[in-house]
């Protein structure tokens, strides 16, 4: 158990190392936005910076907006997940402050998609081992546990003001830029991960009873059991269908390999539901 959590929290580290060096080596030289809460804080500091002449800088700020968020995920979503996303925060502020923004390259171009694959490559790896870098992330988890609320809306409005502001405050170039940063920092997170709200799993198990037990401890989802038979085996199992949102796949697969290790589960991408989402 030690070792798992110490490997999460590696990789949780080296997630904030990649988000610091996408910002700090591409993006803030730029004046290329990244997503959510990180690219709030770019903007914020930017106008601080160019407009009032205040030197605040983008770590500071990205922590500051991350602290009552943090207090709302510890309440509202669970001590574990909030923890691992405070680490992942701390350790991000803490790379944005020691790291150099330096510019490698005079072409925006270059710096929006670099930056971008640097970002998504580090989004993606801390959502993929049961994390997250605070911000959106933490309220689409509160938001994923209340009930079923379009998620990906908040993450297009805050995503739009950023562009929107890119384009105004700057160039107009800068805004289409952040799209492109946008853009290849989805692309880099879904395959790394699941960039979608939500997925379907559909999970062959001779352990159904035990399985939904030990899910329905963690999380409040709906669950159709209905009878499969192996057609090379031959043998009588349960397939279990349910749809998750993608922060809480990682405890549905942790959950998969602690109660039936040999059980064969497909994970496929889920566009739209009809119906209530918490409850069967």
């Amino acid at each position: 158990m030690f070792l798992v959590e110490a490997k999460r929290i590696i990789i949780v580290i080296f997630g904030a190392i990649l988000n610091a060096l996408s910002l700090n080596f591409f993006l803030i030289s730029a004046n290329v936005y990244a997503s959510g809460f990180t690219g709030a804080a770019q903007l914020v500091s930017s106008i601080f910076r160019d407009f009032l002449g205040i030197g605040l800088t983008t770590g500071i700020i990205l922590f500051v907006l991350n602290i009552p968020v943090v207090i709302l995920g510890w309440y509202k979503v669970g001590k574990g997940f909030t923890i691992y996303s405070v680490v992942s925060v701390i350790f991000m502020t803490f790379f944005l402050e020691i790291l150099p923004v330096v510019q490698l390259s005079e072409d925006i171009i270059l710096n929006a998609v670099f930056g971008g694959v640097l970002g998504g490559a580090g989004v993606g790896i801390t959502l993929k081992h049961g994390a997250s870098t605070g911000g959106m992330d933490i309220i689409a988890m509160v938001l994923s546990r209340m009930r079923d609320r379009p998620i990906g809306t908040y993450f297009l409005i805050l995503n739009a003001v950023i562009i929107a502001m890119a384009g105004i405050l700057y160039e107009p170039e800068n805004a289409l830029y952040t799209l492109l940063t946008l853009y290849v920092t989805t692309r880099v997170i879904d395959a790394l991960h699941t960039r979608h709200e939500k997925v379907t799993a559909m999970i062959i198990t001779h352990k159904a009873e035990e399985l939904q037990k030990a899910i329905h401890e963690t999380m409040v989802r709906g669950i159709t059991i209905l009878p499969a038979k192996g057609a090379y085996t031959r043998d009588d199992k349960s397939m279990m269908y349910l749809v998750v949102t993608r922060y809480e796949l990682y405890d549905l697969e942790r959950i998969i390999g602690e109660v039936d290790p040999n059980a064969f589960t497909n994970i496929v991408q889920t566009t739209g539901i009809f119906g209530f989402f918490r409850k069967d």
